[in-house]
């Protein structure tokens, strides 16, 4: 089990690491770091090479078993920043549950496996791993956050040479296939779904879907990086969480839900994590949209932004987590929520495991 900090730091470039001296200066060193997750103003595709450079400029700096999860796009208002998660054991007796992470990495994930049955299993196991580390049960978790590698045109003709079929022929459609297989991993783990589901929705013979997954993918890894978030009692700490979903691109009032609960739990909203999609059923509440036939701009950076500004409204400021590409993250055309949120010491509330509850 550990205790976790959070700062937020904005940040200049994707390969700018002065957040390291707002963690010294609040009696930190880059030793403490659990996870770096940043928002990077690049496209957000395959060729977004914000992501490799950001990974490049944190990754020497902060220790061999901490991961970063950076995440392309800051369409619209949203703010390049990083989420910095470092661990902090302080126990403090005025608070009688606190926030706890912990961190890990699949195995690397073959070309042949990626969008796969192999990919999905790998990432259940971490999960699971990571869960049982925290002491915690599946049901104190609200936040899995997973960065997966994608196919490059590289990977694909390799696998050919070879005589194997990739899930997919086309680069940008395998970052969509990583997420999938990387986001039903999260449900089994967390026990949302069982094996022949996950199978089947990954085959797209059915539907199913975490309120607690996060999936981004990119050209910098070849493993899967995870973050666990849950809500220990074993931790004394004024950092809480919950989760829900967004059911369309719309759905501010499930942000304002989530804004009502971590109020009258006396609280104060540090950072939202949300998935956003565009409809695959080309409307929104009866309306078409033009999001999956734009040929300008990708269906991706058209949810970010939209969904960004409802978020960024939420929390009073752009610098949150929207990522693009909500595959088994949420129902479909919604996505997932996780909301970390601060609050004073003295009595809590009786812990709150959704805001959908």
């Amino acid at each position: 089990m550990t205790g976790v900090r959070l700062l937020t730091v904005p940040t200049t470039g994707p390969d700018d690491t002065d957040a390291l001296g707002t963690l010294s200066g609040n009696g930190f060193s880059a030793d403490d770091v659990l996870a770096v997750v940043g928002k990077t103003e690049g496209n957000g595709c395959v060729n977004d090479f914000s992501r490799t450079l950001a990974a490049a400029a944190w990754e020497p700096r902060i220790g061999p078993d901490a991961v970063t999860v950076f995440s392309g796009g800051t369409e619209g208002v949203l703010a390049p920043h990083v989420n910095l998660l470092i661990a902090d054991d302080t126990h403090d007796p005025r608070h009688d549950r606190g926030l706890v992470a912990a961190v890990g990495e699949t195995p690397v994930i073959p070309p042949e496996d990626l969008g796969r049955v192999g990919q999905m299993e790998a990432v259940r196991d971490t999960v699971a791993k990571l869960v049982v580390d925290l002491g915690i049960s599946a049901d104190d978790v609200h936040l899995v956050l997973v960065k997966c590698p994608l196919l490059t045109s590289t990977d694909i003709t390799g696998l050919r040479d070879r005589g194997i079929e990739p899930a997919s022929g086309d680069t940008y459609e395998s970052m969509a296939r990583s997420r999938a297989a990387s986001s039903l991993g999260i449900a089994l783990s967390l026990g949302e779904i069982d094996e022949d589901t996950a199978r089947a929705a990954l085959a797209g013979q059915r539907t199913a879907w975490s309120n607690r997954a996060s999936a981004s993918s990119g050209a910098e890894l070849n493993t899967c990086h995870v973050l666990v978030l849950g809500v220990s009692t074993e931790a004394s700490n004024p950092l809480r969480a919950l989760h829900t979903e967004m059911t369309d691109a719309y759905d501010l009032a499930a942000l304002q839900k989530a804004a009502d609960v971590v109020a009258q739990d006396g609280g104060r909203i540090r950072q939202l994590f949300v998935k956003a999609e565009s409809d695959p059923s080309g409307t929104i509440r009866g309306l078409r949209h033009t999001m999956l036939t734009d040929s300008d701009i990708n269906a991706t950076r058209h949810a970010r932004a939209a969904v960004g500004a409802l978020t960024a409204a939420v929390k009073g400021d752009g610098a949150v987590y929207v990522s693009g590409g909500a595959e088994h993250q949420g129902r479909p055309g919604g996505g997932s929520v996780a909301v970390v949120y601060e609050v004073d010491p003295g009595p809590t509330a009786p812990s709150n495991r959704g805001a959908d509850q």
